[in-house]
């Protein structure tokens, strides 16, 4: 069938095959950026920023395509369907809009993480194919081997950049996980395209109007221009140090509130009267939650933040590994690295390897916690 086809012959412009790159990285850069502390904000602000990074990521998807769509050659005319265009552009931020709220409005695991990663890798290849079917005057032809290589990188690469940029929510991580957004936009355009060939059809079967090539570079201008501004907009993230957010909203520990005593100084250690139990404020899914001491199994720095970690769940703290440790050693946890404070009851098993060490707890969900040299004999005195 295949073979009795005559195919056209296609190739693409350098230059704009680079520029839909570069969108691609913009759009990544943009809405994982937007997406990031989203636990400090209101659910009204959360929703918001949800809804900005869909339109960036889902967008900028888009554009990348047809940025690379537009520095196709083939020596006929064709033309693009309006509403198949739209629908595909539509296609790909709602898919990506399901993603982040399955990781902001959820409680977000591995699993979730994976999950979302997946979704959206499945949007890229829904807006490919959806925006290639939306030609006119020519159909593309497509491979098997095209089709799953093309789905095998998309859905691989988004669950890693999103692994990444979800793991910790630090800058470095946003821009690890935007190269890999950007990649997995671009290399499945580019992978599906080697594998797809164009022919002929005399007729259209449009269900929209038709849009030229010039029509259609006037909307990806714009759209791409939308892009850079809000790339630019949220630009200070990464040219900025990230700031410890204000104590008044969060503050950063607590005493029972029964005691009716107030709450401590951030900069000073936390003098907590005899029989009370210190508290960490902690913030999950927008919701603030004071969490005993006596249940943290450990607290792990996350840039100029802490995530905190009891036997079943982890919870985000605004309060800086610092000011951690100094309140948590004065109840009896130990410094066992220099981005780790740990409970000492709450560790099952402490093994040395050489100059340096690892702690393991009781509950099976809990990671190992690492023990660095310079704290090594400390855990060795605390652990035998």
């Amino acid at each position: 069938m295949l073979r009795s086809m005559e195919f056209i012959e296609y190739g693409h412009n350098v230059g704009l095959v680079a520029v839909s790159f570069f969108v691609a990285l913009v759009a990544g850069a943009t809405g994982l950026t937007l997406t990031k502390d989203l636990s400090l904000q209101s659910v009204a602000q959360r929703k918001l920023s949800v809804a900005m990074a869909a339109i960036a990521l889902g967008g900028g998807i888009w554009s990348m395509h047809f940025v690379a769509m537009l520095g196709l050659h083939m020596p006929i005319l064709y033309f693009y369907d309006a509403a198949i265009t739209l629908v595909s552009a539509l296609i790909a931020i709602l898919i990506v809009a399901l993603a982040l709220l399955m990781l902001h409005f959820t409680v977000r695991t591995k699993t979730t993480i994976v999950a979302a990663g997946a979704l959206v890798g499945a949007g890229i290849l829904a807006m490919h194919y959806v925006g290639m079917a939306g030609m006119q005057l020519c159909r593309p032809v497509y491979t098997t081997f095209g089709v799953i290589s093309s789905s095998v990188l998309a859905i691989g690469l988004c669950i890693v950049a999103f692994g990444v940029a979800y793991s910790v929510r630090s800058t470095r991580n946003i821009m690890i996980g935007t190269l890999c957004f950007g990649v997995a936009v671009g290399g499945v355009h580019f992978l599906a395209m080697a594998s797809t060939n164009f022919v002929a059809v005399p007729g259209t079967h449009e269900f929209g109007p038709l849009i030229s090539n010039e029509t259609m570079a006037i909307g990806v201008i714009l759209s791409s221009f939308v892009l850079l501004g809000a790339f630019l907009w949220v630009g200070s993230t990464f040219l900025m140090p990230e700031q410890v957010a204000a104590s008044p909203l969060t503050p950063p520990v607590d005493l029972d509130p029964s005691a009716h005593q107030p709450t401590p100084s951030p900069m000073k250690p936390a003098i907590v009267p005899q029989g009370e139990i210190l508290r960490i404020h902690c913030e999950q899914d927008g919701r603030k939650i004071l969490i005993p001491a006596d249940e943290i199994a450990f607290v792990r720095a996350d840039g100029h933040y802490t995530q905190v970690y009891t036997d079943q769940e982890r919870f985000f703290c605004v309060m800086p590994i610092t000011e951690a440790t100094k309140r948590l050693t004065a109840v009896g946890f130990i410094k066992i690295h220099r981005s780790y404070v740990v409970n000492p009851d709450k560790v099952t098993r402490f093994e040395r390897t050489k100059d340096k060490g690892r702690c393991s707890f009781e509950a099976s969900g809990l990671p190992d916690v690492p023990v660095s040299r310079s704290h090594l004999k400390d855990a060795q005195l605390a652990f035998g």
